[in-house]
This record gives structure tokens, C-alpha cells and sequence, in this order.
């Protein structure tokens, strides 16, 4: 049975970058249900503006890495961006068409399941987790489902929106396991433009094929739109793509958890829809899970941060 691999110890910049990342992406599920735009043009025009942004960048700072990703043993590492560009396109696909299906909040909890598929991805993977992992992970998503109020109506509409929302979680996970592997070799900005483009291009495909309007809309929506390229997708994944060298795709998944009741806080800040008792027991639930996971992780970690005999730990890749 394998072990987790070796990261360096979590320090306050990867801190500030997880909580500025749960913060960005607790803003998209009520702008997406907000937006008057089909959710795919809105996923689609989300990750090209993203990968506009990010682009020149990556192209003037990192050309020799994306050289490298195309020979040899860099091969490897640029499979992994383009399969995470797949597996978030799938996600986008899944996930946002189904906030308009069901409840914003059936579909945010349902999508919160991630972190179990997260965690049955590393266990096949032969990464051992320890049973406190297992039971945060489970609290913090019972918790998710409180706080969020999910209701699983029983009208077709309703119940496609629900397996549209589980599918959504499936590909998440998948999307994030591959960003670890892919995060260990590969900087930040390399890997988010090319995994973003991907993700772009596929979108386009399915919009085009399907005949999903990409133009035309108002001026609001288009503002919802940069406010997702600027918060979800640049603040919120990008962030957490950057802590994946430093923190495994399963704390991830649970830290993303925090976006159900982010969400709902947000939506009290923003239209006055004070949370209810459920949404503060549930809160409670998600941060209880969060910590297990996040110390329960950190403990097995620990030994591994001690000095080997091959010398230190190279430097993370920003």
C-alpha cells in the first residue's frame, strides 16, 4: 500500500490562498443562477476570458515549461493538464445546467459530495486515509446538506438537476486528483492555462453542437460573468490549484465544502435572506468536519516532513 507523497509544510501565503479561494467560489452558485444566459455559455465564456487573462502571462514567463510538456518525460505531466481540462469541462457541463434544474441549494449539497469521491480516487489510487479523515469527511458533508437545506423534489425536472449535481461532484474530484499529479512538477499558471483552455475549447464544441447562444445577452449578465472569471475562476480555482502542491486533493475537496455555507452567507450579505436555524447547525457541522480532516491529514503528514536521507525537498513550483 502506498503512502501519501511528500509536500512541504503548509505556510501562511498557502493559508491565505485557501481562504481566498473559499470565499471566490462561494459567489458562483448565485451568479450563475442569477445570469440570464444558458449555464454553458456562461461556463464557456468564464474559461476563455480566464485563459485571455492568464495567457500572456503564462506564454512570456513560463514558455520554456510549456515547451517541456511536449517531449520527453514532460509528456506526462501535460497529459495530466489536458485530462484536468476534460474532467472540469465535464464538471462545468454536469454542475451548472443543474442549478436551473433543481434548487441552487439541492444542487449545491449534491455537488458536495466530492470529497467521497475524492476519497475512494486516492484510496484507489493505494493511498492509505485514516479513519478520522473518513469521519470528517463524512460530517462535513452531512453538514453541507443541513446548511444548504437541500430538498430532493420528485418531479423529472428536479431529479435530472440531482444527478446532474452528483455527476457534477464525480467530475470535481476527478478534476482535482488530476490537478495533484499534475501540481507536484508543473507552476500554477502553466497548468491553469492549460487546463482552462482545454476546458474552453470542449465547452465551445458542446455549445456549438447543441446550438447554445454565446452572444446577445444583456449588460448585467455580462457582468456576472466577469465577476466568475474574477472571483470563482481566477480567485477560487486558481487558488486552490496553487495549494495543491502544498495540501492533497482531498483537503481540498472538503475545504471546498465551505462554499454551501459560503453561499448562503453571501446570499444573506447580498439580499437579506437571513440563515435559518438549520443553515447554522449545519454550518457548525461542515467546520467540525473541515478540522477533522484538515488535522487528521496534517498528523499523518507529519513524519513524513522529517528529513530523508536523499537530502531536502525540492522547492514548489509556483
Amino acid at each position: 500500500m502506498s503512502t501519501a507523497p511528500h509536500r512541504p509544510p503548509l505556510d501562511p501565503v498557502t493559508t491565505g490562498a485557501l481562504a481566498l479561494a473559499v470565499v471566490a467560489v462561494s459567489s458562483s452558485a448565485p451568479l450563475v443562477a442569477f445570469a440570464a444566459a444558458p449555464a454553458l455559455a456562461v461556463a464557456f465564456w468564464r474559461n476563455l476570458l480566464s485563459v485571455a487573462a492568464l495567457g500572456p502571462f503564462a506564454v512570456a514567463r513560463r514558455r520554456a515549461e510549456f515547451r517541456s510538456l511536449t517531449v520527453g518525460a514532460g509528456r506526462r505531466g501535460g497529459r495530466y493538464c489536458v485530462l484536468s481540462g476534460v474532467a472540469l469541462a465535464a464538471h462545468f457541463a454536469t454542475w451548472m445546467p443543474s442549478t436551473r434544474l433543481t434548487s441552487v441549494a439541492a444542487a449545491t449539497a449534491l455537488c458536495a459530495t466530492q470529497p467521497v469521491w475524492q476519497g475512494l480516487i486516492a484510496r484507489a489510487q493505494g493511498h492509505r486515509l485514516p479513519g478520522v479523515v473518513w469521519v470528517g469527511i463524512a460530517v462535513a458533508v452531512a453538514g453541507a446538506g443541513v446548511a444548504t437545506g437541500a430538498d430532493f423534489a420528485v418531479s423529472g425536472r428536479a431529479v435530472a438537476g440531482d444527478l446532474l449535481a452528483v455527476a457534477g461532484g464525480v467530475f470535481a474530484a476527478v478534476y482535482t486528483a488530476l490537478g495533484e499529479r499534475a501540481r507536484t512538477t508543473i507552476s500554477t499558471t502553466t497548468y491553469t492555462t492549460i487546463c482552462y483552455g482545454v476546458c474552453a475549447l470542449l465547452l465551445l464544441v458542446v455549445c456549438l453542437v447543441g446550438r447554445v447562444p454565446l452572444t446577445g445577452f444583456d449588460i448585467d449578465t455580462w457582468l456576472v460573468v466577469l465577476a466568475l472569471v474574477a472571483g470563482a475562476q481566477l480567485l477560487g480555482h486558481s487558488m486552490f490549484n496553487y495549494a495543491l502542491r502544498r495540501v492533497s486533493a482531498t483537503t481540498v475537496s472538503v475545504l471546498v465544502l465551505l462554499e454551501a455555507p459560503g453561499a448562503a452567507l453571501l446570499g444573506w450579505a447580498w439580499l437579506g435572506q437571513l440563515p435559518g436555524l438549520a443553515t447554522l447547525l449545519g454550518l457548525a457541522l461542515l467546520l467540525a468536519g473541515v478540522a477533522v480532516v484538515v488535522l487528521g491529514a496534517g498528523r499523518r503528514a507529519a513524519p513524513a516532513a522529517a528529513p530523508t536521507r536523499g537530502g531536502p525537498a525540492r522547492p514548489a513550483r509556483r
